[in-house]
């Protein structure tokens, strides 16, 4: 009788194993739909966030959003579909900190926001800065071009989730973007001169490369009737424009923001 309760269990296990995997199979891929419609929903043309409006309707959704991104990565993901998704990571778990301070006049009046390890990612609890040198390392330079760190002179968040087939173009299209905005880079041909973001000088070494240089890179993704000085020839000038720390709000949050020096000290 034991024998026989045993087969009878054994034969419902082998009939319902198959119909439990079938219902609910492991994710081959992660979807970014509901960050792309939150950036259009809330991510104003010039590259502004409604914070306010966001943190009163918005954040359960961003909330939701960012819980697929904490559970482990499908095994078999891509490179590139992987490298979208910690772009996405970044930059929403950054408005997701914001949205929790709002109104405040700029990231750096929050508690180490950059270095503390307070976000799941992966399954794996990172700081935003761990997503930025992952992304340096496995993407290289045009990481920069796309990792919105909610400050004004911050190049422009985009207004669509970055997506493992459309990856590269969106790459290239957000550093060209970037750079061909005067408020935060600028090209002076008849004075051989760029003035451009601290980015730059900040994280030289991911720019001059055994390949490339700073100026290299400027030539190649700046405007084409103003950048073209920067190739060949003696090395350019290169100047770095002062870095706006205050918050990237559709509003006034953070307008006249001066405190980054301290608020900087302060959280070291």
């Amino acid at each position: 009788m034991r024998i026989l309760h045993t087969f009878i269990a054994l034969s419902a296990l082998a009939v319902l194993t198959p119909l439990y995997a079938h219902a609910a199979p492991h994710p081959s891929s992660i979807s970014h739909a509901a960050w792309d419609d939150l950036l259009k929903r809330y991510v104003r043309a010039d590259h502004r966030v409604d914070y306010a409006r966001w943190k009163r309707d918005g954040v359960a959704t961003l909330d939701a959003y960012l819980a697929t991104l904490a559970h482990p990565f499908p095994a078999k993901i891509s490179a590139e579909a992987r490298q979208a998704a910690l772009i996405n990571a970044y930059n929403a778990l950054t408005v997701r900190w914001v949205l929790g301070h709002f109104p405040v006049k700029s990231i750096w009046k929050t508690k180490k926001p950059f270095t503390a390890k307070r976000h799941q990612v992966d399954g794996k609890q990172l700081s935003l800065d761990d997503l930025e040198t992952d992304l340096r390392n496995t993407l290289g330079a045009r990481t920069h071009s796309v990792l919105v760190c909610a400050a004004r002179s911050c190049p422009p968040l985009r207004l669509e989730a970055y997506t493992e087939a459309a990856l590269q173009q969106q790459l290239d299209s957000n550093t060209r973007q970037w750079l061909a905005n005067p408020s935060l880079n600028r090209f002076d041909a008849a004075a051989k001169t760029a003035s451009v973001s601290s980015i730059f000088k900040w994280y030289r070494q991911d720019f001059d490369t055994a390949n490339s240089r700073l100026a290299d890179f400027l030539a190649r993704f700046g405007p084409s009737d103003q950048s073209a000085f920067l190739l060949g020839g003696p090395d350019p000038k290169i100047r770095f424009l002062d870095y706006d720390w205050g918050l990237n709000d559709t509003g006034d949050a953070g307008e006249g923001y001066r405190g980054f020096y301290f608020d900087y000290l302060r959280n070291k």
